[in-house]
C-alpha cells in the first residue's frame, strides 16, 4: 500500500517528570520521554510515525482515528480542537 507523507499539527505538552521530559498527546492519547526537550521533542515525531504506520499496516487507522475524538472533513481526518488548557484548582480527599 503506498502512503502519503503529510504534515500534521498536534497539541503536544511537554512536562517533566522526574528527571525525564515527558511529551504527551491528548489527540492520540500517545506519550514517549526523552533526557532533554529536544530529545523528547524528537522521539514525539518518532512515535507518532511508527503509530500512524502501525495503524496503516493493520487497517485500523480509522477506527482509531475516530475513537481519539477526530473528525473526518472533506477526506481528510482532523484532530479535536484543544480550546484551552491551564492549572485548575481541585479539592480532593486524601488520607491524614
Amino acid at each position: 500500500m503506498r502512503t502519503n507523507i503529510k504534515k500534521l499539527q498536534l497539541p503536544v505538552i511537554f512536562f517533566k517528570e522526574g528527571k525525564q521530559i515527558i511529551a504527551y498527546t491528548p489527540a492520540l492519547d500517545l506519550s514517549t520521554f526523552g533526557k532533554t526537550l529536544a530529545q523528547a521533542q524528537r522521539r514525539f515525531g518518532e512515535v507518532v510515525g511508527i503509530f500512524f504506520e502501525e495503524l496503516i499496516k493493520m487497517g485500523t487507522l480509522e477506527e482509531v482515528l475516530e475513537e481519539c475524538g477526530w473528525e473526518k472533513h472533506h477526506n481528510e481526518f482532523l484532530p479535536p480542537t484543544i480550546i484551552s488548557h491551564g492549572m485548575t484548582s481541585v479539592s480532593v480527599p486524601l488520607p491524614n
